[in-house]
C-alpha cells in the first residue's frame, strides 16, 4: 500500500475541499494516485458538496418532533441556501427525520453522528443530499426537553409543511394535570414565545451582569434627573420592572390577554384544570438567527459582466 502522508491529504484537500478523512480515504483507496483520488471524491459528491460549504446557509425549516407519549420533544434547524429548497420533499424529509433523532441526542453532533436510516450516518446522509440538489446545508442546531409528568407541547409559526416552517417553539409544562388539558395551554404559551420572544423564563435566570448593567444605566439616568436617593430608587424599581416584563416570560403579559401575566396566567390554567402547572423550560428557534447574511448587490454584479 502507498505511503500516504499528511502533504498529500493537503494538496488533495485544496484540489477538491473535501474534509481531512474523505481526503486521506480517497487516496487510500486509490493508492496514492491523486487524479484518481479526486474523481473518487467527485463521483461520491464528497468534493462537489465540499466546494459549496463556504456559501452561507441561511434559510431552510425549523423542524419539530415529539415522542409517542407527549413528554418529550425535540427542535432542530436544518439550513439550506435558499428558501426554494426548504420547499424541496427530499430536504422536508431530511429534516422531519432528523427532528426525529434529536429526540435522543443530547447536541446536534449527537445528531450529526446517529444513524439515519439507511446505513448511513446523518451528517453523511446530508452530503450526499447536498450532491444531488446542488446546494450547501448543515445541521446547524438543536435542543430536547422533557417532563417527568406533564408534557412538551411544540408549536411552528410560518409553516412550509406539517412540523416545519420558520419559528419553532417547546414548552415543557410539568403538572399531574392529564395530557388533554395541558395541550391547549402548552399551545398558548408556546404561540406567546414565539411573538413575544422572552431571553428567560424568569428573573433568577437571567445573566447577573447583565442585570446590574441594567440597572446602572437606569440608575445613572434617574440621578441625572436631580432627584432624592429615595425617589431614585422608587425610579429605578419601577423602571427594571418595566425591563423584566420585556424580556422575562413569566412578567411578561400575555399576548391574547395584556392585562394578565403568565405567571398569572398559570395560576388561573392550575384551578381550571385542577393541579399546578409549572414551566420547566421552552425553547424558541427562529431560522437564522444570528447568521450574517451576505448582501449583494444583483445589479452591480450584472455591470461586472458586462463590462467584463
Amino acid at each position: 500500500m502507498a505511503d500516504i502522508t499528511a502533504a498529500m491529504v493537503k494538496e488533495l484537500r485544496e484540489k477538491t475541499g473535501a474534509g481531512m478523512m474523505d481526503a486521506k480515504n480517497a487516496l487510500v483507496e486509490n493508492k496514492g494516485d491523486m487524479d484518481a483520488s479526486v474523481d473518487w471524491l467527485r463521483k461520491k459528491g464528497l468534493a462537489k458538496a465540499a466546494k459549496k460549504s463556504g456559501r452561507v446557509a441561511a434559510e431552510g425549516v425549523i423542524a419539530v418532533a415529539a415522542a409517542a407519549d407527549g413528554k418529550s420533544a425535540a427542535v432542530i434547524e436544518v439550513n439550506s441556501e435558499t428558501d426554494f429548497v426548504a420547499r424541496n420533499e427530499q430536504f422536508q424529509i431530511f429534516a422531519k427525520k432528523a427532528a426525529e433523532l434529536a429526540l435522543s441526542s443530547s447536541d446536534i453532533e449527537g445528531v450529526a453522528e446517529a444513524q439515519y436510516g439507511n446505513g448511513k450516518s446523518t451528517k453523511d446522509t446530508l452530503t450526499d443530499l447536498i450532491a444531488t440538489i446542488g446546494e450547501n446545508m448543515n445541521l446547524r442546531r438543536s435542543t430536547n426537553l422533557s417532563v417527568s409528568k406533564g408534557l412538551v407541547a411544540s408549536y411552528i409559526h410560518g409553516a412550509v409543511a406539517p412540523n416545519l416552517g420558520k419559528i419553532g417553539v417547546l414548552v415543557a409544562l410539568e403538572s399531574d394535570a392529564p395530557a388533554d388539558k395541558l395541550q391547549a395551554l402548552g399551545k398558548q404559551l408556546a404561540m406567546h414565545i414565539a411573538a413575544a420572544k422572552p431571553e428567560s423564563l424568569d428573573v433568577a435566570s437571567l445573566d447577573p451582569k447583565t442585570v446590574e448593567r441594567e440597572k446602572s444605566v437606569h440608575r445613572d439616568t434617574a440621578k441625572a434627573s436631580g432627584k432624592p436617593d429615595d425617589i431614585i430608587e422608587k425610579m429605578l424599581e419601577g423602571r427594571m420592572r418595566k425591563y423584566y416584563e420585556e424580556i422575562v416570560l413569566l412578567e411578561q403579559n400575555f399576548i391574547m390577554d395584556p392585562d394578565t401575566k403568565i405567571s398569572a396566567l398559570l395560576e388561573k390554567s392550575a384551578k381550571e384544570i385542577g393541579s399546578p402547572v409549572k414551566i420547566a423550560g421552552y425553547v424558541n428557534y427562529i431560522l437564522g438567527e444570528g447568521i450574517e447574511k451576505e448582501e449583494t448587490d444583483f445589479a452591480a454584479e450584472v455591470a461586472a459582466v458586462v463590462n467584463g
